[in-house]
């Protein structure tokens, strides 16, 4: 809860300096300034006008969260734009007539807006070789998470992303968490998971739980409860784990682990050790875990790969690592080796709240388990 305690507090002083930033500097503008009202007495600055109005038109075409993002990116390219431009009026001892830094860091922060709008709403595939000594098979796994179904596509939308999974043959296929979320609808998660049932693989398809798949609020407020879910991802020949494991074949084993939640240090979850004491240390170990936030106790375990998702990839520069400096995750994004073990985190396929990444990308990840020589 920390972080989000952090990130909430981060956000008011965004807003509030951004609003204030914003509304100044437009109020550079000439055409604004002839907007503007001025007497002897009282000196009133259009600028905060407009920033207040586009504020409110942005929250009501994405939400308050969206509309904040957009504030803080627009105030950050304005500050660099404005300290650029003052730097070289100061280097060429002139100034400027026209506010150049203003127009520049309205086409900068547009741009920059519109390619987090695209990487979060473009799914691409993301492909990693990991290596291993133990007696196995080569095998091609696919792995996705942070769907959060509903945010940038909905249940029916979600079909066209199965059918790119679909398309690489694959032989088995991850759902690590946040599948669904609280303002995912009963008619997106019934679409959702249908479409799950059209993956043919060779092992199957396996589902853990995130934070967000089982809902932070009554059953009733998005129409479907914990085992409905469940109910409709068996129905669909998803297998679900909650802190099982299961053989995929006499070489490779499969940990489901329970999310985390909020608590990293409760019990309300085996250990790593409980789990992998059922795998024999010769046989090749995946755990799926939505958090990636025990890797010590993981790599201890001597499990061989772990996948998990949750950060979203960090989802917007320059905050993508917070996760990583207030210890709340062992990792944002990418692959990592500790000793034996190989760790994987994914961006999401989607986001959740937020429409944008300027981060990092959304994507569905495949990985080539693969025996030396």
């Amino acid at each position: 809860m920390r972080m989000w305690y952090i990130i909430l507090i981060v956000t008011i002083l965004i807003t509030i300096i951004g609003f204030l930033y914003l509304g100044h500097q437009i109020g550079k503008f000439q055409l604004v300034q002839h907007l503007s009202y001025q007497s002897s007495k009282l000196k009133f600055n259009s600028g905060y006008l407009i920033v207040f109005l586009v504020f409110c038109l942005l929250c009501w075409s994405f939400n308050l969260t969206n509309a904040v993002v957009c504030l803080f990116y627009f105030s950050m390219v304005w500050m660099a734009c404005d300290l650029i431009f003052l730097i070289i009026a100061y280097l060429g001892k002139f100034q400027f007539q026209t506010y150049y830094a203003g127009i520049c860091a309205l086409m900068l922060g547009t741009l920059l807006l519109s390619l987090g709008w695209y990487q979060a709403h473009h799914v691409w595939q993301t492909e990693y070789t990991i290596y291993t000594d133990k007696d196995i098979s080569n095998l091609k796994i696919v792995f996705l998470a942070d769907a959060h179904i509903g945010t940038t596509f909905d249940g029916t939308e979600f079909s066209q992303y199965i059918q790119k999974i679909q398309e690489n043959h694959t032989d088995a296929v991850f759902i690590i968490g946040d599948f669904v979320d609280d303002n995912t609808s009963k008619a997106d998660m019934l679409a959702a998971t249908k479409a799950l049932s059209s993956l043919k693989t060779k092992f199957g398809t396996y589902f853990v739980f995130g934070n967000h798949d089982k809902g932070y609020y009554d059953s009733t407020y998005r129409g479907f409860s914990k085992s409905d879910l469940i109910n409709e991802l068996q129905k669909n020949n998803v297998k679900v784990l909650e802190d099982s494991v299961v053989a995929l074949n006499d070489q490779i084993y499969l940990i489901g682990r329970k999310d985390a939640g909020h608590d990293k240090k409760s019990s309300h979850r085996l250990s790593m050790t409980t789990l992998a004491k059922q795998i024999e240390p010769d046989k090749f170990s995946i755990v799926l875990d939505h958090q990636p936030n025990d890797y010590e106790n993981q790599q201890k375990a001597g499990v061989d790969l772990v996948l998990s998702g949750h950060t979203h990839g960090g989802q917007l520069w320059p905050l993508t690592k917070i996760g990583e400096w207030i210890k709340a995750n062992d990792k944002t994004y990418g692959y990592e080796k500790r000793e034996n073990t190989h760790f994987i985190v994914t961006s999401g396929i989607s986001s959740w709240a937020i429409k944008f990444k300027t981060g990092t990308k959304s994507e569905f990840v495949i990985v080539n388990i693969e025996r030396k020589n």
